[in-house]
């Protein structure tokens, strides 16, 4: 078995400089309480997707040119979250901006280099979530609902295609790790009625692992250091440092507390930043 920490990356200096100028320009944009959100993203979304029509109206432009253009405006979108009825607007309202640049930055050029998108999540993350820890690192296409009942610990990393349904509140402990395509709900319905809706809190405990493809169902709670199995169905809580699979899960391995007693201290994250 080898021990494999992750490894430093650089990046050009002119490229790296570049980098940490717009990331410190969008942090003190989103610091500013007079900051236009709607506008910063939608003059974001216009530079990196359609540069050559900064400036120019919508009405001026061919049908679909037009239409398209629209899309970088988020005062010109409506997203799957507005249409819940228990939508708190106030609180959504200055999220609704930063979501849609996440999702749309995500889909871009730009989106897939780590070095660029982990720190500008991050920075969207401290505006975005209920309240949001050191380090956060997230990958490509994670997908938020209202943000706004997502709790986040220091040092939780999520990666790709990943979906965070916090309707209902989701809260995630220190140092814990969601896995590729994962998704993790906060809400169910009535076999019945799909109107009748249900909004339990999900919880991920400290150091817990929720692995490839697995699904974690509304109201459950990954206890402190367990794991949940790839493609595996959580309905039901687990104990701290057993292993669960299957659907639905159930627990068929603890780790060994000798093994536990041994494990290596942290080693450095070469993308952490606090």
């Amino acid at each position: 078995m080898t021990f494999l920490p992750l490894r430093t990356v650089s990046v050009a200096s002119r490229a790296g400089q570049a980098y940490d100028e717009w990331l410190a320009w969008l942090r003190e944009e989103l610091d500013d309480p007079d900051c236009d959100r709607n506008e910063l993203c939608r003059r974001i979304l216009t530079e990196i997707y359609y540069p050559q029509l900064a400036g120019v109206s919508p009405d001026s432009l061919p049908e679909t040119q037009r239409v398209a253009l629209l899309q970088m405006d988020p005062r010109h979108v409506t997203l799957e979250p507005e249409y819940y009825a228990e939508i708190d607007l106030a609180r959504y309202a200055p999220r609704k901006p930063l979501l849609w640049l996440w999702e749309m930055f995500d889909r871009s050029p730009l989106g897939e280099n780590v070095a660029l998108g982990v720190p500008f999540r991050r920075i969207l993350a401290k505006h975005v979530f209920g309240s949001c820890g050191k380090n956060f690192k997230a990958f490509t296409f994670v997908r938020v609902s209202f943000g706004y009942n997502l709790h986040v610990g220091d040092n939780v990393v999520v990666h790709r295609h990943v979906l965070l349904d916090d309707r209902g509140g989701i809260e995630i402990g220190d140092g814990a790790s969601i896995s590729d395509f994962a998704n993790v709900y906060s809400h169910s319905h009535d076999i019945v009625d799909g109107r009748i809706v249900y909004t339990p809190r999900t919880v991920i405990g400290r150091g817990a692992r929720i692995t490839y493809h697995a699904t974690i169902l509304a109201g459950t709670t990954v206890a402190e250091d367990s794991m949940v199995g790839a493609c595996s169905v959580l309905t039901r809580d687990t104990e701290p440092h057993w292993v669960y699979v299957g659907v639905p899960a159930r627990k068929v391995k603890e780790k060994p507390a000798e093994e536990r007693a041994r494990k290596a201290p942290p080693t450095p994250d070469p993308l952490a930043t606090e």
